[in-house]
This record gives C-alpha cells, structure tokens and sequence, in this order.
C-alpha cells in the first residue's frame, strides 16, 4: 500500500500535489469523484461540477473537506448543465471567482442512454455530443486561458466505446468517445509546450452509469476481461492523476487504455 508518510516523519505528510488546483467535471460520483480524492489525497485543491445530484455531490465535498483539514487544500463544487453554452460559461466564472488560475481540468462528464437504433435521433446525438465532446473542447479553450503558464496537464475521459467496443445501441456515446480521442490529439497540439492534454480511455468501471446493466451482458462482458472483473472507479482515477503529475512530463497527446486487458 502507498505509504502518504515519509519514512521517519510520520507527522508530516507527502504532498506532490500541493499547491495545485484541479477542475473536475462529473466530480460528484464514480471516476468523478475518485479522482476529486485522489487529488485531494496528493494535497491538490479541487473545484468540481456536477450536473443534477445534490445529494452525491455534497456528500463528495464533505469527504473532500474533511481531508482537507490536513493538507490545507481548498475545495468548492458547482451545478450546472455543461451541455449547454449557459453551464459552460456558469463554470468559466466559477473557475475565474473560486481559484483565479488552475494547473489541471479532467474533462470527466459525460451521458449515455441506451436505445434501439431505429429510435436514435438526431437530437440525441446533439444532447450526447454536447456533454461528451462540445463541452471539453468550451472548457479547454475557456480555461486555458488562465492556466499555469507551463507544467499544467489536461486529461479527457474517453472510453474503449471510441476505439473497439462498439454497441449500436449507444451508437452516439461511441462516436462521441471516438471525437474525444481526435480532440485530445489536437489540444495536444494546439496547448503545446505548455499545457499536455491526454485522455483516458477505460473499459467496463463499476459506476452508476453500468448498475443496471442486465446480468447476463455482465457476465458476458466479463469473460472478456483477462483481469476477469469490471475496475473500480479508483482504479481509472490513479491513471487520470499519473497522467496530470510530474511522473508524465513527457507524456502528451496519447490515449492511455484502461480496460483489464479486454
């Protein structure tokens, strides 16, 4: 287990992190929320946004306060609706008023809705690509801009969905993860020397998203695994924070895959 002391100084905590500021989207629940701690954890300050549940989300800042009282870490949350230009630019001045300038955004929320093909829309395409992919590339733009000046990171969360796990009945969440892979190369591009931006793409995560997922697909989707089980939140959260820390000076514009071995 990773030891948060320094040997020989067991009061006085190990925290790479510190003085740093994080922005998380989806940072109420699931992958959200496990990265908020394991940045909070690292002694980094953390703003999150979160879309509709009050409940999770207050429950996320009081476990994020309470590990604040020994790293001395701020931490601040807030609704809106980033699918839209309005929760865009909510999120902007929240950034702007809260933490003046930030060193890392994970670009973490997203929505997925499982439906026939036949009954696929065009306007759900648009509502899924808002969230999934227009919304990163806002925000990226938008905080950019009053990011550190160099050795800040930026992490998109993309899925296997946009590489080789393909259903067509989420045939529009998979060609949204598939942009944020095109997104991440450009940003990388476009941000560079200063700014590394990559993505994460993971597999089958134990997250609200997948609870009610039918038995047999589980199981199914299991067998594929080599790992022979679905990851843990955490487990997709210590590649997000590798990916944002100075253990990846040198790491820019990849997808990093996160499946099992699927």
């Amino acid at each position: 287990m990773f030891n948060w002391f320094k040997k020989g100084e067991e009061k006085k905590l190990n925290l790479p992190l510190k003085n740093k500021v994080a922005i998380v989207t989806g940072g109420g629940r699931g992958i959200g929320k496990a990265t908020c701690l394991k940045l909070a954890h690292l002694g980094c300050s953390v703003g999150f946004v979160y879309a509709n549940n009050d409940k999770t989300a207050t429950q996320t800042l009081n476990e994020l306060t309470e590990i604040g009282k020994n790293t001395g870490a701020k931490f601040a949350c807030i609704k809106a609706d980033i699918g839209t230009e309005e929760g865009i630019n909510a999120v902007t001045d929240f950034v702007k008023n809260e933490f003046k300038e930030i060193n890392f955004l994970v670009n973490n929320a997203g929505i997925v809705e499982d439906k026939n093909f036949e009954e696929r829309t065009i306007s759900d395409f648009e509502r899924t690509f808002s969230v999934n992919l227009f919304a990163m590339f806002a925000l990226s733009k938008n905080l950019s801009k009053i990011m550190a000046k160099a050795g800040s990171a930026i992490v998109n969360v993309s899925s296997t969905n946009g590489i080789n796990t393909c259903f067509p009945t989420s045939i529009d969440y998979d060609a949204s993860k598939a942009g944020v892979i095109s997104l991440t190369k450009n940003l990388s591009i476009q941000f560079a020397p200063n700014i590394r931006v990559n993505a994460v793409a993971p597999g089958w995560v134990n997250t609200d998203m997948n609870k009610d997922l039918p038995q047999d697909l589980v199981e199914e989707e299991t067998q594929k695994i080599r790992l022979n089980r679905f990851a843990e939140p955490k487990e997709i959260a210590n590649v997000i924070c590798f990916l944002l820390s100075d253990e990846a000076t040198y790491v820019n514009g990849e997808t990093i895959v996160v499946d099992g071995g699927y």
